[in-house]
């Protein structure tokens, strides 16, 4: 086990009345690839700018392999932060653009030397035939590849990157997700990599951070973070269609819904009462007792989306293949109630609780 690349450890962040970091805690590996995931105004950004130097913290500290950085100016952290937006010198071709950071005070490249790290790192990305190229006559998935190309040309200790593929098409953002992958792991670069965006989230990280109001609520795995999240405010960050979340009492030991329909049996040392949080994948439409009248159907091709009333719940049901259903159909969904998550309510609304024992 390496020690960390990367230490934060209890940093805070204040703009006024607001709080945008709050004692947030999170170890980097030599080679991790670590997503941030969070809506917007979670604080992402900010604790980016922060492990960059852009921002001073309150109180707290970072620590880069073993030394103190909290005070150090960002040039003196050598990292690359790449945002959402292009940020190209649009008066400089493709070429120059990649050079500039290479030619900086300090770096002392040879002309020779610039030339050769341009072009593997232009190899790398694709863009080559771009070279010579105006940066304002590219396209957006050009740009932001010479900016990602700018950031790793001079091969940084570390690469912070801010929602680099928001503003792209869904096709060309997940080529640049694989391209983002293959490149840190050939690099062995660490990666901390900001969204909001579960699906880059899941397929990218080696390790999952979410981050909510300021505050670390869970990290861990991407499988983790799904099956085992420790509150329903983390578990509704990951999974399309997002989790069901039923709140429920512990009556005559059964799980009851509002409706006072009993669900399911209730675990050892269950609270009075409680939400139930269960994916839409782990309900299956038949071998129930409960019926349920379907209310949408969503045909995604592989797989149906369908709304159901049940319990006197509005909840989701993913199941694959082409719908056979209609609008008002009958089903009898059954529950696997060992994929079942368990909150007692008094942490229903709070982030950092823990589940109990699944069903």
């Amino acid at each position: 086990m390496h020690p960390p690349f990367l230490q934060i450890d209890n940093v805070s962040k204040h703009f006024g009345a607001i709080q945008a970091l709050e004692n947030v805690s999170i170890d980097i590996s030599p080679d991790e690839l670590m997503v941030i995931l969070g809506p917007t105004g979670a604080g992402k950004t900010t604790l980016l700018r922060t492990i960059a130097g852009l921002e001073s913290p309150d109180r707290g500290t970072i620590t880069m392999k073993g030394q103190d950085i909290t005070q150090s100016q960002p040039t003196d952290r050598d990292v690359a932060l790449v945002f959402q937006n292009f940020s190209l010198y649009p008066n400089k071709t493709v070429r120059q653009n990649l050079e500039f950071p290479l030619r900086a005070p300090g770096r002392n490249f040879s002309n020779s030397g610039i030339t050769q790290k341009v072009e593997q790192t232009a190899e790398v990305l694709h863009i080559t035939a771009l070279l010579d190229r105006p940066a304002p006559h590219l396209s957006g998935g050009e740009m932001q590849r010479v900016a990602i190309g700018r950031a790793i040309v001079r091969q940084p200790r570390l690469f912070l990157m801010d929602e680099p593929l928001t503003n792209l098409d869904a096709k060309l953002r997940e080529s640049l997700r694989i391209e983002l992958i293959r490149l840190q792991r050939d690099l062995g670069i660490p990666m901390i990599y900001v969204t909001h965006d579960q699906v880059e989230a899941l397929s990218m990280g080696d390790r999952i951070t979410v981050l909510s109001e300021g505050q670390v609520r869970q990290t861990g795995p991407p499988e983790e973070i799904y099956e085992r999240p420790v509150s329903p405010h983390v578990a509704r960050q990951l999974g399309h269609p997002p989790i069901n979340l039923i709140p429920v009492q512990n009556q005559h030991k059964k799980w009851t819904t509002h409706s006072g329909t009993a669900i399911l049996p209730v675990g050892q040392d269950a609270p009075p009462r409680a939400t139930l949080g269960i994916r839409p994948e782990n309900l299956l439409t038949e071998g129930g007792e409960i019926p349920a009248q379907i209310e949408v159907i969503e045909d995604l091709g592989p797989s149906t989306i369908l709304l159901v009333k049940w319990a006197g719940e509005s909840i989701h049901i993913l199941v694959s293949g082409e719908p056979r259903w209609q609008v008002g159909d009958e089903i009898y969904p059954r529950i696997e109630p060992e994929r079942v998550m368990v909150w007692p309510e008094e942490k229903r609304n709070g982030h950092g609780s823990h589940p109990l024992a699944r069903q």
